[in-house]
């Protein structure tokens, strides 16, 4: 097998291939595809690799993600999830679900984007490497969007039955999972349902158990559409259905999380021209409490339970052409958001606190994107303009609450709370054609994200931090502008007989970036309200979020040697470091650098490997966020995969081999005092763990 089979693909990717193929695409330098079903896809513009080979290191497909150049996972739960993607997180990335765009049921991020994207029904995973395009939508970093399964068009008037399912097991939390699609398709017409069920204990490591992290997650939808000539209009729908589910770095953990989804989508091919229409909507209805999954506090004035909710409605419209010896796509699009929580007792309905009392995010944005040749470098040209808007309704207390949280609720009720600003996206990514095995490339881009609704309006000092998960308490702040980035980045794709590798090199310069900062300037001092309330919840010291200056930099690439007969070595290289540039810190919760490799024997129908990763220590932390230095670590792992016929395949494997204790510098600090883990400290990773999965495709 040449390294031109598999060029492109990440290790993840090259672990999972059993028959990998290349195709060169219209971008081949500007994203990964990690496929994430048995069902093998290729086409012009994607390289696709099979999937439920990949090792499988739990529910959450981030983990999967974090197996990518320049990505990382940041760990708060086994469905909470988040990706870095070179040291940026949270919903400074530009994620999507099945191409939807949505906000987060709560305050703290429980459900991510990729909370809602279950491995079983996932098609693939696709990357965008460096920036998203600006026809994707906003977002300060990289992006990504998880593409589900479903059933497609036959080649016959006849209607032909169609599946992909799988089910595995792990035993490191004696945790299984099954599910896919299945369905009915002519040339015209196409249908199909969808479903998987997982579950999961307490997880076990090295030392004992890490109690609260067991977890449930179900979901149930359909997938249709019909074509008449040149057009095409279909629709999705999805109940997900979360919960109990363990959050240890949390104050609480997910009671539940009912969601909603619903799409509809039209495509249409004139003379002259590309039409498309989409129209979206999630509803989120979410609870968290620190007694059901965790020992409940003594005193039963310390029971907390939180509803919140969110309600996101999207639209966008969009037309392609040929247009200046290329490829012009010009569109608008709308997000608007409604969130909601608030802090309740259930054992006095007179304490509550409406943290979040019903916020109304939107952006109304505009796009240009042009593909095409610039000389002899292919290009992709974009430019977006997007308008934000948002406010936010009256703060409450219940009359439980002493005196001053009514008092903080009465001045911040008493003061404009709108906000509204203008965003200019550009993106300039070149990359050349194939020449003597190389193909170069270079980006440009300049890239806005505005302030969270929990940044901006979360007015009474509690833990919430949208996922940052340091243990310390923050106040919003009303004057948040619009972080900026200057991002450029350079790097190669070289593919030869044997020897293949993907290196690329960044810089990102970010002014007025978000991050938490002293309340004022006499930290330590309880002198103001806010300070008061903190301090009376075991904070003296809250934050207060802030716009500063930040920069990334870093280098990261995949590569790999193909040997004489069925032996190949493949791997993945990460390097990223974030400072603060206004004053001598660190950002925080950065991944170390880390290498990760794997000699893998690929014979016909089966394949094995053995994969060793190797992680630094990571000391330059940050101590505004409180955050506490990791050792390095190594670990090592065992795979196996086989192709029992066409339709069915095994993967099975064991990871964590030795039953190393390590703790990933991503992982939060442990907050459930019912675990072996020392309340306080870094959670660590699982042990040694046997998976075994099987896929049927039809």
């Amino acid at each position: 097998m040449s390294t031109k089979m598999i060029y492109g693909a990440s290790l993840a990717a090259l672990l999972a291939a059993a028959d990998p193929a290349f195709a060169q695409h219209e971008a081949p330098a500007l994203q990964d595809v990690v496929i994430v079903t048995g069902h093998h896809e290729y086409d012009e513009t994607e390289i696709g690799v099979s999937p439920d080979y990949m090792p499988t290191e739990g529910a959450d497909i981030t983990r999967l993600i974090a197996r990518t150049p320049g990505a990382a996972r940041i760990g708060n739960g086994e469905l909470s999830g988040q990706v870095q993607y070179r040291g940026m997180f949270g919903e400074r990335l530009n994620l999507r679900v099945d191409g939807q765009h949505f906000g987060s049921g709560g305050p703290n991020l429980m459900d991510p984007a990729f909370h809602y994207a279950p491995a079983p029904l996932v098609r693939r995973i696709v990357i965008d490497r460096g920036v998203s395009p600006v026809s994707e939508g906003p977002g300060l970093g990289g992006g990504a969007d998880a593409v589900f399964k479903r059933v497609d068009y036959s080649g016959d008037a006849a209607p032909t039955l169609a599946y992909d399912l799988s089910a595995g097991y792990r035993t490191a939390d004696s945790s299984y999972s099954y599910g896919g699609v299945a369905g009915l398709s002519t040339d015209s017409w196409r249908l199909n349902l969808l479903g998987s069920y997982e579950d999961g204990d307490d997880l076990e490591y090295g030392d004992g158990t890490i109690g609260g992290t067991s977890y449930t997650r179900a979901v149930l939808g359909a997938s249709g559409g019909v074509r008449f000539g040149a057009h095409e209009v279909s629709a999705d729908i999805r109940r997900h259905e979360a919960g109990p589910a363990g959050n240890p770095p949390f104050p609480m953990d997910i009671r539940y999380m009912d969601t909603d989804f619903a799409k509809a989508r039209y495509l249409g091919e004139f003379d002259l021209f590309t039409l498309e229409a989409n129209l979206g909507s999630v509803s989120v209805v979410h609870a968290m409490n620190n007694f059901d999954l965790r020992p409940a506090p003594a005193s039963p004035m310390m029971w907390r339970e939180t509803p919140a909710y969110a309600d996101t409605t999207t639209g966008d419209v969009s037309a392609s052409f040929n247009q200046w010896g290329g490829r012009l796509e010009l569109g608008l699009d709308a997000y608007r958001a409604e969130h909601s929580a608030t802090i309740t007792n259930p054992n006095n309905s007179n304490f509550f606190v409406a943290a979040i009392p019903d916020a109304e995010v939107e952006r109304f944005g505009m796009f240009a994107e042009w593909r095409g040749a610039v000389g002899s470098l292919n290009s992709e040209l974009g430019l977006r303009v997007d308008r934000h808007t948002s406010d936010v309704g009256e703060a409450s207390v219940g009359a439980a609450l002493p005196p001053a949280p009514g008092m903080l609720a009465m001045a911040y009720n008493g003061v404009d709370r709108s906000f509204e600003d203008t965003g200019v996206d550009a993106v300039a990514r070149f990359f050349t054609d194939e020449r003597d095995g190389f193909v170069w490339r270079f980006t440009l881009a300049h890239k806005t994200h505005a302030p969270t609704y929990l940044q901006r309006y979360g007015w009474m000092p509690i833990p919430a931090s949208g996922g940052l998960a340091d243990g310390n308490t923050y106040v919003g702040n009303l004057d948040l502008e619009l972080e900026r980035a200057l991002i450029a980045e350079v790097g190669f794709d070289y593919f030869g007989d044997r020897f293949y590798a993907r290196p690329t090199v960044y810089t990102r310069q970010v002014s007025n970036f978000v991050q938490g900062g002293p309340f004022d300037s006499t930290p330590g001092v309880i002198d103001t309200p806010q300070e008061m309330i903190s301090n009376m919840n075991g904070d003296p010291t809250p934050l207060r979020w802030a716009n500063v200056d930040a920069e990334f930099y870093g280098l990261d690439m995949d590569f790999g040697y193909d040997f004489e007969g069925p032996l190949r070595f493949d791997g993945v290289l990460n390097y990223v470091r974030g400072k603060r540039g206004d004053v001598d810190d660190n950002l925080y919760r950065i991944a170390p650098p880390n290498l990760t490799g794997a000699l893998t024997w690929q014979e016909h129908m089966w394949s094995a490997s053995m994969e060793v990763r190797a992680v630094a220590e990571q000391d330059e932390v940050s101590a505004t966020n409180s955050e506490q230095p990791t050792s390095g670590y190594v670990t090592m792992g065992l795979f196996a995969d086989w192709h029992m016929t066409q339709s069915v395949h095994v993967s099975v494997g064991v990871e964590n081999l030795f039953d190393h204790v390590y703790r990933d510098h991503l992982s939060g600090y442990n907050r459930n005092s019912g675990s072996d883990v020392t309340v306080g400290t870094r959670l660590p990773g699982a042990g040694r763990s046997a998976f075994v999965r099987i896929g049927i495709v039809g």
